[in-house]
């Protein structure tokens, strides 16, 4: 079952196309990647998605409420978590909760409770009533998305929720993440420009230049550009080319006295290609494609930064609050 779906979606700012005819759906359940370098429509994309940005056409559900003409219902399906924080630094992190639930009507009956459950899940209960401006930038975003949660959202959506923390502090967030989404029956929306952590979702979608130009599951995307990479060198890296595409039928190519191709389950491919080939092999290496060579070879751009600054963050909470 599809929780969001999205139909021919464009958004035009002036004669710039900036979100170009995307479609795509996601399910229930899951943990969708969406990747793209800067500028190519994932954070224009997300906008319209969370009812902060109109779309110039198309159109899009989530959770079954059309952005357009259920953006309240919408508004109440989701939860956000930025990349800048958005918390009030001078308040203390239950207080930062107590607000966000006035703000989405959360019954008093369930607040207190809600805001307990979700403390201790992210194991700030002890610093309930601590000033958040004293908070590391790990506590301040497992809080962040703690207050995300309060509302028991079906989606939450995470624009590079990591940004800034060290490798360590990155993999306990995930690890909260995955937790809750077991526990709260989430759907969670990923950008993220540290590719490792997109390895969590079970599908990606990569958008370019405002176009989706690829979507399936890490593995999947992997294996579309041409599965494992064999590296070798020979005394006749000619006639080692010739071999290689006479008894393979591979394309391999000579890259500064190496030869070079790709192959399918390339770690039972090895063992019989050095047993069997009929020239004497100097070196020979396999690897596997990354995510950053998927994202290489479909844009052309490696993935960066695209942070928002914090004029623009003010504008998009000031958007989301209206």
């Amino acid at each position: 079952m599809n929780v969001i779906e999205v139909r021919g979606l464009r958004r035009e700012f002036g004669k710039l196309v900036a979100v170009d005819d995307v479609s795509f759906e996601v399910r229930r359940g899951e943990v969708f990647g969406f990747l793209g370098p800067n500028g190519a429509g994932k954070t224009t994309t997300i906008n319209m998605l969370c009812t902060l940005l109109k779309p110039s056409g198309g159109g899009a559900t989530v959770n079954g409420f059309d952005v357009e003409r259920q953006r309240s219902e919408v508004r109440r399906s989701i939860g956000l978590v930025f990349q800048q924080t958005t918390l009030d630094d001078y308040l203390s992190a239950e207080q930062n909760l107590r607000f966000h639930a006035y703000a989405y009507a959360v019954p008093a009956e369930v607040r207190e409770p809600r805001i307990r459950e979700l403390l201790t899940m992210v194991e700030l209960w002890d610093r309930r009533r601590g000033s958040v401006r004293t908070f590391s930038g790990g506590m301040k975003r497992r809080l962040e998305i703690a207050r995300g949660l309060l509302h028991h959202p079906k989606v939450l959506f995470l624009d590079e929720p990591t940004i800034g923390l060290d490798p360590q502090t990155r993999r306990h967030i995930w690890d909260y993440l995955l937790r809750l989404r077991e526990a709260e029956d989430l759907t969670i929306f990923l950008t993220t420009q540290y590719l490792d952590e997109a390895e969590y979702a079970n599908r990606i979608a990569i958008i370019d230049r405002g176009q989706i130009v690829a979507l399936d599951s890490p593995d999947g995307l992997k294996r579309s550009i041409g599965g494992d990479l064999i590296t070798f060198s020979t005394p006749d890296p000619e006639a080692g080319l010739a071999a290689v595409k006479e008894r393979y039928g591979v394309d391999p190519t000579l890259l500064d006295g190496t030869i070079r191709f790709h192959v399918d389950a390339g770690d039972a491919f090895l063992p019989e290609f050095v047993r069997t080939f009929p020239q004497p092999i100097e070196t020979i290496s396999l690897a596997r494609p990354s995510l950053d060579d998927v994202f290489l070879t479909l844009t052309g751009h490696e993935i960066r930064d695209s942070e928002l600054d914090a004029r623009q963050m003010l504008l998009q909470a000031g958007r989301w609050h209206r």
